[in-house]
């Protein structure tokens, strides 16, 4: 490695491990409970496992979840049967002696992450590289139409019936088979995938870790600032950004992540 990239390297390393470092009192913070949520189209054993295995590691205890976005499930739930699927999940950890509950998700999971806070009490919430705003004018373009037809569906009481709607990621498209019902519940504009709408939902008084890497995708880079600023003005609300990208920031957040809870869990 070039020797003036090992040495930057080495520094932002080090920054990282000093400004999340797990301060002394974290040590005796109660047994901490995670819920991971994976990306669109991913899985738990795909981009968030390392970041499961590494906090089960440091003795969280976790939940990775496969949710209604998953590659293998496809849109087979509504956003109410998933919520549903998380309460599960923490009730779960609280049942394995879990005390304090956070929820992280990744990309599309951190704006689902971002909704469920809003519904649900937690202590802590991680979103890393969020992204899937339904209401961004460029999901908006692709996928536009496809919201319209399932509304009408449901308008016309046909909510049940499956069809091929529109989905849209990173700039490739393809299409779903699920219901009306279901593709209007995450893609409503107005609805829950909406981010910046649940970010202003959320309580005051909840801590909030954003983890936006340095080469994430343009459009989300953009956007980070409005995103952190979003967010509640709690003293724990943090900034982290990894150098990394959209895809591989789950992986190289894990101490920054793990950091963060136990200063939370501790308070």
């Amino acid at each position: 490695m070039n020797p003036v990239k090992c040495v930057l390297a080495f520094a932002v390393a080090a920054l990282a491990t000093t400004l999340f470092a797990v301060p002394a009192s974290a040590q005796q913070a109660p047994a901490v409970g995670i819920v991971i949520m994976h990306g669109k189209g991913g899985g738990p054993g795909g981009l968030v496992k390392p970041l499961a295995d590494g906090l089960e590691a440091r003795n969280f205890r976790v939940a990775n979840l496969q949710m209604p976005w998953s590659r293998d499930r496809k849109y087979d739930a509504d956003v109410a049967a998933a919520v549903s699927e998380v309460n599960a999940a923490v009730s779960d950890l609280r049942s394995k002696g879990a005390v304090k509950i956070f929820v992280a998700g990744h990309s599309q999971g951190a704006v689902f992450a971002l909704y469920y806070a809003t519904r649900k009490k937690v202590d802590g919430l991680i979103i890393i590289a969020p992204g899937g705003d339904v209401a961004s004018s460029f999901f908006r373009q692709q996928v536009g139409r496809s919201v319209s037809r399932a509304k009408d569906q449901i308008a016309a009481g046909k909510g049940g019936e499956t069809g091929d709607y529109d989905e849209s990621e990173g700039g490739k498209n393809w299409t779903v088979r699920t219901t009306a019902a279901i593709y209007f519940s995450w893609f409503d504009p107005d609805g829950a995938m909406n981010q910046l709408k649940s970010s202003a939902a959320l309580p005051k008084t909840l801590p909030v870790l954003h983890v936006a890497p340095t080469s994430d995708y343009p459009a989300l880079l953009r956007a980070k600032q409005d995103m952190y600023r979003a967010l509640p003005d709690h003293p724990l609300k943090r900034l982290y950004e990894p150098n990394s990208d959209h895809r591989n920031a789950p992986r190289d957040a894990i101490d920054a992540i793990a950091g963060w809870i136990g200063e939370v869990a501790a308070r």
